[in-house]
C-alpha cells in the first residue's frame, strides 16, 4: 500500500482546505448536493482541517452540527491535523469518514508560540501565522498522503479575492499540485457564501479566525469582533491577558498596531463589565520580573529603514503581583531609575535605558508581568548588545 493509498484500496486526487468559515464552507455543502457535477469523486477525496487551537466555540459547533452529518451521509473522509511541536512535525488527531465533532487542538497551537515569547500577532506583511499553523502543517499531510502523484487542490477563496489565489498559485511549490478556486469560477463573493449557508442551515454563519487575531480591524470587522468578546468573556479575558503581557515587555507591541483590545472596553459600559471582570480573573496568577533587552539596528539592505529587532528576556523571580512590582519601585528609585506603574492592573515598568530617536538603538527595562513568558535569546544576542552599547558611547 503507497503513501496515496487508504484501506479501501482508493487513492487521493483531490484535497479540499476546509477552514470552518464561511467560504470553504460553502463550496463544501454546494459540491455535497451533486459531487459528481462538480467533478468529484468522494472516494478519492480528502478533505482537511488544520487546527489553530483558537478557533471560536460557535464556529466549530456550526461546523459540528450542520456540516459533519453531511460529511458522515456521504463518508467523505475528514483528516483533522495539527503542528505537533514547534519544529515542522504533523500530528493527526482524527482521521475519519464518520467524524462526530471538530477537535478543538493538537498538541501545539498558536497561542502556545505567542504566549510563551510574550507577543501578539502582527498586522503588517504576509500572514506568517497562517502560513505556520495552516500552509506547512496541510503541505506536510499531503506529501505523507499523496507522495509523487498530481492531485487538485480546492481552496476556499470567494470572488472577493482573486489576488489570494494568484498569490496561491505563485506560492505553491509543488509541481505536482493544481490550485483550484471553484467559487471564484462561480462568482460567489463572501456574501452570497453566507446567504447560501443561511438559506440552507437558517444560521448566520460567522468568520473563522483565531480569538486573538489581529485582522479584524483591517477586515472592517471590528464591532462584530468586539460583540464575539462580549459573547465569550472567558475568552476575551484571557486574550487580553496576552495582549497586557506582550505590552508589558514592549509598549509598542498592542494588538491592533496603534491600539489596543483593552482600549475598546469601557468600565462604564455593563456590557464590557464581564470582560474587564474576566481579564482580571486571568491577572490572578503568579506575576514574573522580567529583564528585558532590544536591539533595533538599521537595515542592512536599506540604511533609512529599520532592521528586524533583536531581543533577550530574561525571567528574574517568579512571585505575586504586587511584591514584584513593589520591590521593583523600591530598587528603581533608590537608584534613579525612572518608573510607570499601572496602578489599575498592577504592571511595573521601570526603563534602564529608553530607545533613541535615531537608528541604531537599544532599550533595556525590567517589568512586571504574568508569569508565562519564556526565557528567550538569540544566539548572537550579547555580541550584538556589546556592539550597540559600544557604538552609543
Amino acid at each position: 500500500m503507497t503513501a496515496a493509498l487508504r484501506p479501501g484500496g482508493e487513492g487521493v486526487d483531490l484535497v479540499i482546505s476546509w477552514g470552518l468559515g464561511v467560504d470553504s464552507t460553502a463550496y463544501l455543502v454546494k459540491m455535497l448536493d451533486d459531487p459528481a457535477a462538480h467533478g468529484v469523486d468522494l472516494a478519492r477525496t480528502m478533505v482537511i482541517h488544520q487546527l489553530t487551537g483558537s478557533e471560536w466555540p460557535t464556529t466549530r459547533a456550526h461546523a459540528e452540527q450542520f456540516v459533519l452529518p453531511l460529511l458522515r451521509k456521504h463518508q467523505v473522509r475528514l483528516v483533522q491535523v495539527s503542528r505537533s511541536k514547534r519544529a515542522l512535525a504533523i500530528a493527526v488527531m482524527d482521521d475519519s469518514r464518520q467524524p462526530e465533532r471538530i477537535v478543538q487542538r493538537g498538541p501545539w497551537e498558536l497561542w502556545d508560540e505567542y504566549e510563551a515569547n510574550g507577543t501578539v500577532p502582527q498586522q503588517g506583511g504576509i500572514r506568517i501565522c497562517s502560513l505556520h499553523a495552516k500552509g506547512e502543517v496541510g503541505d506536510a499531510l499531503i506529501a505523507q498522503e499523496i507522495g509523487n502523484q498530481p492531485f487538485r487542490h480546492v481552496m476556499g477563496f470567494n470572488a472577493d479575492e482573486v489576488g489570494r489565489s494568484l498569490r496561491d498559485e505563485a506560492a505553491s511549490k509543488n509541481p505536482l499540485r493544481q490550485g483550484v478556486y471553484p467559487l471564484i469560477e462561480w462568482g460567489w463573493g463572501r456574501e452570497r457564501c453566507e446567504a447560501f449557508l443561511y438559506e440552507r442551515f437558517g444560521v448566520k454563519w460567522e468568520k473563522s479566525y483565531c480569538t486573538f487575531c489581529c485582522f479584524p480591524v483591517s477586515m472592517g470587522a471590528m464591532d462584530a469582533h468586539l460583540d464575539r468578546m462580549r459573547a465569550h468573556p472567558d475568552i476575551a479575558g484571557r486574550v487580553l491577558r496576552l495582549e497586557y503581557t506582550s505590552v508589558s515587555l514592549n509598549p509598542q507591541a498592542k494588538l491592533f498596531g496603534r491600539h489596543s483590545l483593552l482600549e475598546k472596553f469601557d468600565p462604564s459600559r455593563p456590557a464590557d463589565r464581564p470582560v474587564l471582570a474576566a481579564f482580571e480573573e486571568e491577572l490572578a496568577c503568579p506575576w514574573a520580573l522580567y529583564h528585558v533587552r532590544r536591539i533595533l539596528p538599521v537595515a542592512k539592505a536599506d540604511p533609512t529603514r529599520r532592521g528586524r529587532a533583536l531581543r533577550s528576556v530574561e525571567r528574574v523571580d517568579v512571585g505575586r503581583a504586587s511584591a514584584l512590582g513593589r520591590r521593583l519601585r523600591n530598587v528603581s528609585e533608590r537608584h534613579g531609575v525612572p518608573v510607570e506603574v499601572d496602578e489599575r492592573y498592577g504592571r511595573v515598568r521601570a526603563w534602564v535605558q529608553r530607545r533613541g530617536p535615531e537608528l541604531p538603538t537599544v532599550e533595556e527595562l525590567m517589568v512586571t508581568a504574568p508569569f508565562h513568558v519564556r526565557d528567550k535569546q538569540v544566539p548572537h544576542f550579547e555580541r550584538e548588545w556589546a556592539a550597540h552599547r559600544r557604538g552609543r558611547s
